[in-house]
């Protein structure tokens, strides 16, 4: 009988626990990523520049570059200041946005990169794809998986309590996102991915019921972690529909209409949320709105300072958003005014 097996992309070295920062020398050599510390550690302005610090105790010949982050001109001018030596590897220490700039600047120049998260607010430490900021929108660029992800939950833990907050959202929203893909093969025949769906799923579901607070190491962890899967299946399916549906089409919709008014976790947890409702599936929506509740994340429009007329009106322009992709939204089809119903009784169910 033969045997079919496939290569599944995931990072080589992951490593989630306190203190793993300044380990990242000998993890690095032991993972055979840089026996040498011939590498270019990236940081921003924030909290990066004292765990690089940490970290170039082990890492002597590393050339440490401090940027600014989050659009795609960054990005390029990173690029370009990776030219200057023959790096190992790129190291980028910081937060969602940093993470992002440095995964498409080593993929531009063929480097691999390690993700050494200091916050959790989304997936972005372990997935192959970088959103920046292009001409006024959010553009989701594809690269390279990390060769390895790194997070330090003694940095974590000092964060923002927002920031971790926002990633729960991010990270229960597959939910929403690994449902509507299904929904896309019944109604329109699209492939899907079981085993991309089981590691994004499986991932949002052990944070979805944690019973621990948000700053407990293990509930951190299991956020870790389910970041970690998210980002592992989107390389395994090769697109990010198993962790961007009508959540993220709701998020950038809100973020294009409403700049600054939630994180992106924040949004995306709405909109999964909200979506999850229009879908009818009331049970995991209840789970999910208590979730949210316990950790303190906005659950309604009011939450985050809008109207229903406001949030109807980014939810009737969110697909465009992302053209082409049928979630919930594109397949109910509803106009403002029947959003604006469907939203005033959403904000009553949960009130």
């Amino acid at each position: 009988m033969p045997l079919l097996a496939r290569t599944v992309p995931s990072p080589l070295v992951v490593e989630v626990h306190p203190g793993a920062v300044a380990h990242l020398g000998d993890l690095l050599a032991d993972g055979r990523i840089s026996s040498g510390g011939e590498v270019a550690v990236v940081v921003g302005p924030g909290i990066g520049k004292e765990a690089a610090e940490q970290a170039r105790k082990g890492l002597s010949q590393a050339e440490i570059i401090t940027i600014s982050a989050g659009t795609h001109s960054d990005a390029l001018a990173l690029a370009d200041k990776l030219k200057s030596r023959n790096f190992d590897a790129v190291i980028g220490i910081g937060g969602g946005r940093l993470i992002d700039t440095v995964k498409y600047a080593s993929f531009r120049q063929g480097l691999p990169m390690v993700s050494v998260a200091t916050s959790l607010a989304n997936d972005g430490i372990a997935s192959p794809v970088a959103s920046l900021d292009r001409d006024g929108h959010s553009i989701s660029y594809g690269a390279h998986i990390p060769i390895a992800v790194i997070v330090d939950l003694d940095f974590v833990r000092r964060a923002p309590i927002r920031q971790l907050r926002s990633g729960v959202g991010d990270a229960i929203a597959n939910l929403c996102a690994t449902a509507d893909w299904q929904l896309s093969h019944i109604a329109t025949g699209e492939a899907i991915d079981g085993l991309a769906i089981a590691a994004s799923r499986s991932g949002a579901e052990a944070v979805l019921r944690h019973p621990g607070e948000l700053t407990d190491d293990d509930f951190l962890s299991t956020l870790a972690n389910a970041h970690i899967l998210g980002g592992t299946a989107m390389a395994i399916a090769g697109t990010s529909l198993p962790c961007s549906g009508a959540c993220h089409e709701i998020a950038h919709a809100l973020e294009e209409h409403h700049p600054g008014a939630a994180t992106h976790g924040e949004q995306a947890g709405i909109g999964g949320l909200f979506a999850t409702y229009l879908r009818g599936d009331l049970p995991l929506f209840a789970e999910m709105a208590a979730t949210m509740k316990r950790h303190a994340l906005p659950r309604t429009p009011s939450d985050i300072g809008l109207t229903v007329d406001q949030f109807a009106t980014a939810v009737a322009y969110a697909p465009r958003t992302r053209p082409g992709r049928y979630t919930i939204l594109e397949h109910l089809d509803l106009d403002v005014s029947a959003l604006r119903a469907r939203i005033t009784d959403f904000v009553d169910d949960l009130t």
